[in-house]
């Protein structure tokens, strides 16, 4: 058995090198077995950003001012609508669950988010059609002796198409979310030097085209949404959604399609139980003892090896052979599968106990996701009651739905700087192709949020009341 070797710091972890059982499969993957060609590379990035930025005019187009329409178009109550966008963010943000373990496990990565954008599809054509025709909708508020009026409820048929069009909305996005990345990112070579380079600015320019097709979505669709009518609205995002689905499925011919190599979770669960069975079974301290299989991890280790740490020892139990853990011989001479319920490689622990590593992280994001799931709702309805004229004497208001502009024009310029300026002067020095660790990344990421933000909002907030004399 043929052993990598890894490097790990506190600043970066590189795996082992590819071991020879995948090298075919990640040149299959690269070639096109019918007449040689290669595939992937920076020639599917059109259909890949296409599909990107129409996917996200038409969700951010159709989310970001949600609230106005359930609240002035199907007459909810403003905590009903809250509630009921909560419950669709929420819904979206468990989906992305089945959406992993079908293209790891199943059907694969193009055919997830081929499927999911045709979800996506007929719920944005359901909501469109209900926003466009009246019938699906509660007649319009009458005045009452020059009141504001009294507004009739929506039907519960009516409520129903709606919870139908923004559910299938949660599907689609739980199939395209969790693999369009990732898909991306499948389409660069990354055991070799040049495509893992280009792998990264395939990421920055990713993250620089979603943030400008949400820019347009939240100034020119909800623009259209206040001024224009909600079947306008909401039938561009929906003509947008088409043309994603078109864009994507474009590229098939030039795209890598990796096959499904099992889901991580089952991976995962597997280690648990074999480290659990052998929670009596002594440590052992020569990590060379530890079961390693490269022809099983090929398929799941195509850019290199994780290899042996120390931390999290319990889990190494798992790969520990005991007695009848390894495949024997049956009487008619065909060798028995390994029951990895039993027993289980050191790549397979590794790759376990990186995730155990990240729970903190993810521990620490859960505050912020709880608030963030009530910022939007809460900043629309507090933008409703701004005086949002550019001038004192202008006509024209800046829409509600479009206050976050602001927000994503800084991201939009920090990350054009960071790819164009810091990135190239970093790699001068660190040598890494990324520039800067992931370590560095994080920090300073946090860094920026735990002093700069409250420091500029402070200094906003004093502004504020000084100009009210208070």
């Amino acid at each position: 058995m043929q052993r990598g070797v890894a490097a790990c710091s506190t600043t970066e972890c590189t795996t082992a090198a590819l071991p020879p059982q995948a090298q075919p499969i990640a040149a299959g993957a690269a070639m096109d077995g019918k007449k040689g060609k290669k595939k992937g590379g920076l020639r599917t990035m059109p259909f890949i950003f296409a599909n990107e930025v129409a996917e996200k005019l038409a969700v951010v187009g159709f989310s970001t001012n949600m609230l106005t329409y359930l609240t002035q178009q199907m007459h909810m109550p403003l905590a009903k609508a809250a509630t009921t966008l909560t419950n669709f963010g929420g819904t979206s943000a468990m989906t992305p669950l089945i959406g992993a373990y079908l293209a790891d496990a199943c059907i694969g990565r193009f055919w997830t988010i081929a499927g999911a954008s045709v979800v996506y599809q007929f719920g944005m054509a359901l909501l469109t059609v209900s926003a466009a025709l009246p019938q699906f909708r509660p007649a319009p508020c009458k005045a009452a002796g020059g009141g504001s009026g009294a507004c009739e409820q929506a039907l519960p048929w009516q409520l129903a198409v709606l919870y139908v069009s923004l559910f299938l909305n949660a599907v689609g996005a739980g199939g395209y979310r969790p693999c369009i990345v990732a898909f991306g990112a499948d389409q660069f070579d990354e055991s070799q030097t040049a495509e893992r380079a280009r792998t990264w600015g395939f990421f920055n320019w990713y993250y620089f085209c979603n943030g400008a097709s949400q820019l347009v979505a939240v100034t020119a669709v909800v623009y259209v949404q206040d001024n224009v009518g909600w079947g306008w609205g909401l039938g561009v995002p929906a003509f947008c959604m088409g043309v994603s689905v078109v864009a994507f499925v474009g590229g098939y011919p030039m795209y890598r399609r990796l096959d499904p190599s099992g889901s991580p979770f089952t991976r995962l669960a597997q280690v648990v139980v074999a480290a659990v069975r052998k929670r009596r079974v002594p440590r052992v301290d020569d990590p060379g003892r530890l079961y390693e299989n490269d022809e099983m991890d090929a398929p799941i280790s195509m850019y290199g090896k994780l290899v042996h740490t120390n931390q999290l020892s319990y889990f190494d139990r798992a790969a520990i052979i005991t007695d009848g853990d390894l495949p024997t011989m049956d009487a008619s001479f065909s060798k028995q599968p390994l029951n990895l319920w039993r027993l289980s490689t050191v790549h397979r622990v590794e790759e376990l106990k990186s995730v155990v590593r990240m729970g903190p992280i993810w521990a620490a994001g859960i505050l912020v996701i709880t608030a963030s799931s009530q910022q939007h709702t809460f900043s629309l309805q507090q933008a409703s009651t701004m005086d949002r004229r550019i001038a004192p004497h202008s006509s024209f208001k800046i829409p509600a739905g479009s206050m976050t502009v602001f927000t994503m024009l800084a991201m939009l310029v920090t990350l054009f700087v960071y790819d164009r300026t810091l990135v190239p002067l970093a790699r001068r020095r660190t040598g890494l192709d990324r520039g800067i660790s992931f370590l560095h990344r994080r920090r300073g990421r946090g860094n920026h949020r735990r002093w700069d933000s409250p420091a500029v909002c402070v200094l906003a907030g004093a502004a504020v009341r000084t100009a009210r004399g208070g």
